[in-house]
């Protein structure tokens, strides 16, 4: 990569993930779950650009997920140059255009190579090489995203299509260019937003004022779809996004009768089930093509055929404003977690886990007592 400009790894971690929900969850969604593996999804990102001519990545998260994104990068022996935390949610194209112009702060103008960190690839090498490839690089004619059912339809039967997979390789000057032609408004929030920003040790925190204020759209439909200047090059490396149950079974390891099973799991006469039990013994029998779900406090029960519907259950838990709907019964905290044992109409039950030289704040309770167990360390 010697010949091109310096190669800047943006890494994408704020999505919600609900899709996989109860197992992914609006406070802990699918990029932080070791879904295929030992490693999150998010781990596996940056792992999977190891062996690339590149400088430390810039992470683009949301303000509340910072300490899982800190902590889980830092398991795999990654410092980033920036976890860049956006107040809200404004899509990837606010995003991309943020860690651009912060990527761009210091007069450089590298490439970014922009990857989601909740997608699955199979051939890291093969990605490798993808990235370094320019021989096989097409123009591209058409860029359509999300067409409707019966133009998708077409474009299958017809072939010669490819499929976006939401990985970029970006000049940074470039993007931020197209986006001043074609999302002018966006541009000048982002821009704000990266002079108003707060540098906090590892963390930079966008302008809020200024990050609310910018449109919400994806690079898909803010840049791809109007820009004339866009190549693709066509790859076969095993690329999934894990949009849904079904997707995941897809892609994990099945046995002889295409049942992919993690956790305690006990499965007699079933074909082609996914069953998913880390909290307790999950037996199966007789079922054909279902998806099982076992966490701490919801059980999701599916046909294969059904696990999009998903969505509309997560809806209604939204409504009914229940906390199933985007906190697990175990809750992560700068300081480290707790998880919700048992509770009651005058009590409740935390087993707390404190990191390694991290403090709980102090607090003081007027109308309430505690009881504190110290089962290991002081």
């Amino acid at each position: 990569m010697s010949q091109f400009p310096p190669l800047v790894p943006v890494i994408l971690s704020g999505g919600s993930g609900t899709r996989l929900w109860p197992l992914s969850r609006e406070a802990h969604p699918k990029q932080f779950l070791p879904l295929l593996g030992e490693r999150s999804l998010l781990q596996s990102t940056w792992l999977r650009v190891q062996g690339l001519d590149a400088k430390p990545p810039l992470v683009v998260s949301n303000e509340s997920h910072r300490f899982m994104v800190a902590e889980q990068l830092r398991e795999v022996g990654c410092q980033p140059a920036a976890i860049v935390l956006e107040p809200v949610g404004r899509n990837t194209a606010p995003a991309i255009a943020a860690a651009a112009l912060l990527a761009m702060a210091d007069g450089d103008d590298p490439l970014l190579l922009v990857l989601p960190s909740d997608h699955v690839i199979a051939d890291d090498v093969g990605f490798r090489a993808a990235v370094a490839d320019v021989a096989g690089v097409r123009a591209v004619r058409e860029f359509v995203e999300k067409p409707d059912r019966a133009t998708a339809e077409a474009y299958l039967q017809h072939g010669g299509y490819y499929w976006n997979s939401g990985m970029f390789l970006l000049r940074a000057s470039r993007f931020i260019g197209e986006l001043q032609r074609f999302a002018p408004e966006m541009l000048s929030a982002c821009r704000q937003a990266v002079a108003t920003a707060r540098h906090d040790v590892d963390f930079v925190r966008l302008g809020a004022a200024a990050f609310r204020d910018c449109p919400a759209d994806s690079i898909d439909y803010a840049v791809m779809e109007k820009t004339n200047a866009a190549a693709v090059l066509p790859i076969a490396v095993g690329w999934n996004d894990v949009g849904s149950w079904a997707a995941l079974w897809s892609v994990a390891e099945q046995d002889g009768g295409g049942n992919a099973h993690h956790g305690d799991v006990i499965a007699r006469d079933c074909r082609n089930t996914l069953a998913w039990g880390d909290h307790r013994l999950v037996a199966l029998i007789g079922l054909d093509d279902v998806v099982v779900v076992d966490t701490a406090d919801a059980l999701l029960v599916a046909h294969r055929d059904k696990v999009q519907e998903v969505k509309d259950i997560v809806a209604t838990l939204k409504q009914a404003q229940r906390p199933e709907a985007g906190i697990h019964r175990k809750v992560y905290r700068p300081w480290g977690s707790y998880d919700a044992v048992d509770s009651g109409a005058r009590f409740q039950v935390k087993r707390i886990s404190v990191k390694p030289g991290a403090a709980l704040s102090l607090q003081l309770h007027h109308h309430r007592a505690e009881h504190w167990v110290v089962v290991s360390g002081r």
